[in-house]
């Protein structure tokens, strides 16, 4: 380990979770646009007088700066470039559920530009009101999953090579891809070719897509995760359970 510091300047960033630290101080999980997940301390975050917290706000885009020694650093400035986008109600729980894929699949200090790029984009998508959440969460979960290096092949079959048809069935291999399926098409992870290509040309529009969709991306994020639960995942089953939320 260097005893040089090395120092960063005002980086693109979003706050992705923050737990406290001692007594006034914050752990920060950030996603920056350069340097990829970073974790930081942020000292006496939390005392009435510090600058920090009003800066420090989820879904909302920020300048930060810091020193890092190790793999974690030591937060010297934060600003806000951006308010935090108006998401409310079902939609906020979307946004954390976001949040967490990050936090738990996206390893530390990793550029990834693209993605920084699609999270602003998915955080946009849940503050428009005329936007589905759920085809924005599904195109940011695709997205994931090609950064991470578990893109899914959706336009070709996975041993033969040809291109998907609409009017056929595939049966989705995870570690492989589709196979035409001859027959009667069941199982949890068949769909249509229809779906498969809308998912590919990030379209979504109707109700089937978006639940093959939903389905698949599911199966691929849980692979990822290797029997990690997601917190906000097993909120969102209960809302739903008692009808308090409506689909992301």
């Amino acid at each position: 380990m260097s005893g040089t510091a090395r120092r960063v300047q005002l980086a693109p960033a979003f706050l992705l979770h923050h737990y406290p630290w001692r007594d006034s101080s914050r752990i920060l999980e950030l996603l920056t646009r350069e340097h990829g997940r970073v974790s930081v301390f942020a000292r006496a975050a939390r005392r009435g007088g510090s600058s920090l917290p009003a800066a420090l706000q989820p879904f909302a885009e920020l300048l930060v700066s810091w020193t890092a020694r190790g793999e974690a650093g030591q937060l010297t400035g934060a600003e806000r470039v951006r308010a935090a986008a108006p998401i409310e109600g079902d939609r906020l729980m979307s946004a954390f559920y976001a949040n967490e894929l990050l936090v738990k699949l996206l390893p530390r200090h990793d550029p990834h530009p693209a993605l920084y790029d699609a999270y602003a984009a998915l955080l946009a998508r849940l503050a428009d009101a005329a936007e589905r959440p759920a085809r924005a969460l599904r195109l940011f979960e695709k997205r994931l999953l090609e950064e991470l290096g578990w893109g899914l092949c959706l336009e070709t079959e996975a041993a033969a090579g040809v291109p998907i048809e609409s009017g056929h069935c595939y049966r989705y291999r995870i570690d492989g891809g589709p196979e035409l399926v001859e027959g009667v098409a069941e199982g949890i992870l068949v769909f249509s070719g229809a779906s498969l290509l809308s998912l590919a040309r990030d379209e979504l529009r109707d109700e089937r897509s978006l639940g093959d969709a939903r389905r698949l991306l599911k199966a691929a994020l849980d692979q990822c995760l290797d029997g990690r639960p997601l917190r906000t995942r097993e909120v969102m089953i209960a809302m739903r359970a008692h009808g308090g939320a409506q689909g992301g």
